[in-house]
């Protein structure tokens, strides 16, 4: 399997309404429920007006879309690298999934996986 590695620093983050999510940009991932909105986004297009913010993240996704018959790819590498003692954040959108790990894990992280057999890119 191939992982392609994100060329960016990601910020998560809370925030009071969607109003000044710059949909645009290249990444934004929104999530809504009653109790939340949640954004990931490369931290340059982070909103002013975030409630709680956590900056330093860095991601690798899934190359290639994936099915949804497709069982068990993401808990594959999440236990590799909770393993490893390397946590994630996951996104999954229609296509693939995508995981974000803390910068100072990063290089340590695609280590890991390419050690596992995955291929980076």
């Amino acid at each position: 399997m191939e992982l392609k590695t994100l060329p960016y620093s990601f910020t998560v983050c809370k925030l009071p309404k969607t109003d000044n999510i710059n949909l645009n940009t290249e990444f934004c991932f929104i999530g809504k429920t009653d109790e939340e909105i949640s954004l990931v986004c490369k931290t340059e297009d982070t909103p002013a007006d975030t409630i709680e913010r956590d900056d330093g993240w860095r991601g690798f996704r899934i190359e290639g879309v994936l099915d949804f018959s497709l069982i068990g790819i993401l808990s594959k590498l999440s236990a590799v690298l909770a393993e490893n003692k390397i946590g994630i954040f996951a996104v999954s959108t229609y296509n693939t999934d995508y995981i974000l790990v803390k910068e100072e894990n990063f290089d340590r992280a695609l280590k890991v996986l390419a050690s596992e057999g995955y291929t980076v890119l």
